[in-house]
Parts: structure tokens; sequence; C-alpha cells
């Protein structure tokens, strides 16, 4: 399950506003308006997405807005539930085999989870789950390498745009020096693009870029603990060397909250029976 990030709108709004602030704080109201400038904005747009078009092929842009939507979503992923599940399905396989585990498959939502469950039930060898589960984390890693890609290009595509943008509004500018008027709005094309160009690639593009990054590193150490977790469920290991297995996993931050829910849990539930 996945629900939504609320940090990446606010980081790209506050960097906004902060702009805008620092223009307003700086100019008036005017400064503001002196910000926006068609003629750069269509420089930057367009010639990013032209470059963009060039470099990539039509079905990696349809994915575009895809995985940008990746970056605004967050898993609800608990370690600590997670661990406290291949406990509960490694005692059920002790204690009535692993095809006993097809009955937990229902309240399983993980895909890859699932996977390895099912591997486990069908009786695959350890060495082999392993092989095709760590395959499919492979696989995964370079989906999302080729899907945040072309965000990461953008992020290097929209300053050299908005040099090319400085350059154009040079050369007006000097091809008009003796027209005095000309040189205030050639020179403000000639800075702007650079700006519009700059505040894409670092405010938008790159953070992104690095969010999903993040994200994929996140998913690929969850799947490892699964991996772990399944192996161990299938191989029969004791309950409690697997809960220290993977406990291993965890911070010491995620850990201590973890025994204080377990506490907690422990707590309510003598006051209960009291």
């Amino acid at each position: 399950m996945k629900k939504r990030d609320i940090l990446t709108p606010v980081g790209i709004t506050l960097g906004f506003v902060m702009l805008m602030f620092g223009i307003l704080a700086s100019g008036g109201s005017g400064g503001v308006l002196s910000f926006l400038q068609v003629s750069s904005i269509l420089i930057v747009i367009g010639g990013l997405a032209a470059a963009i078009l060039i470099n990539f092929n039509l079905e990696q842009i349809k994915l575009t807005s895809h995985v940008m939507k990746e970056a605004f979503t967050k898993s609800d992923i608990s370690l600590p539930a997670l661990i406290r599940l291949f406990v509960h399905l490694s005692e059920r396989a002790r204690r009535e085999g692993l095809l006993a585990l097809e009955n937990e498959l229902e309240e399983v939502d993980d895909p890859f989870l699932k996977k390895g469950i099912l591997l486990a039930v069908d009786g695959i060898e350890s060495e082999v789950i392993h092989d095709i589960m760590h395959a499919e984390i492979t696989a995964l890693e370079e989906r999302h390498h080729k899907g945040r890609l072309i965000i990461e290009k953008a992020g290097e595509y929209a300053p050299a745009w908005g040099m090319i943008g400085t350059l154009i509004g040079l050369v007006l500018m000097l091809n008009n020096l003796q027209d005095p008027s000309t040189l205030g709005p050639n020179m403000a094309v000639a800075l702007l693009t650079t700006f519009y160009g700059t505040v894409l690639a670092n405010l938008v593009f790159i953070p992104m870029a690095g969010k999903l990054e993040n994200k994929t590193e996140e998913e690929i150490f969850f799947k490892q603990i699964i991996i772990e977790g399944v192996i161990g469920v299938q191989s029969g290991q004791n309950p409690r060397i697997l809960e220290e297995k993977l406990t291993a996993f965890l911070s010491d931050d995620v850990k201590y909250k973890a025994d204080e829910e377990v506490e907690s849990s422990i707590l309510g539930d003598s006051i209960h029976e009291a």
C-alpha cells in the first residue's frame, strides 16, 4: 500500500515561495512581474521538451508522468510488522508444515512477498529461491533506473537551455546597442532563461530524481529482508533465531520503537485481563 508523500510538494512549494519572498523583499510587487518573461519560458521549456524527445523513445516518455507520481507517494511498509509476520509464518510452518502457509496468502498484499511464500510452499530449494528473487530485484533496479533517467536528463538539460537563452539574449542585445530601449528586454531574456533553467533543475528535476533513487534503495532493502525471511521460513529456521536475524536489518531507532510497541501491547493485554 502507498500513501501520499507531502514532503515533495511541500518542498517544491516552499522553494518557490521563498524565491517569491526574496524577489518581493528586494523589489516590491514590480519585482515579481519583472521575473515573468514569456520568451524566456518558451526557450527553456521548448528546448527542454525537444531535447527529451530526441533523447528518449515514445514508450519511455509515456512513463514520465507515472515516474514523477512516484515522487509524491511513499510506502506505508512497517519493517517491524514484516518481521513479526515472518515469525508467525515460521511458527506455523514448523507446527503445520509449509503447505499450511497457503492459507496466509490471502492476507499478504505485497506481490514480492507472496511470490516468495509460494516458492517456499512449492518446495523450491533455498538457493533457487534466492536466485529467482534476487534476479527480480536486479530487474526492478534496472527498471527504476530507466524510469528516473528522463528526470535526471531533464535536470541536466534545463540549465543548458537556460544558457542557450542567455546567449540569444546577449546576441540580440549586442545587435541593437544603437537602440537603448531594447537593452532592458534583451538583457531580461539573457538572464531570466538561465534563472528559469537553474530553478527547474535544482528545485524540481534533480531533487525529484534523488528522491526516486532513495525510494529504489529503500524498496531493494525491503525486498532483501523478504528474501532472508522467506529462506528462513523455507529452511525451518527457529522463529526466535529468524527474528534476531531479521532485526539486525533495523536501525537502533526503529528497534527501540518496535520494542515500545511490543511492551505497550503486552501491558494493554495485561490490563485487559485484569
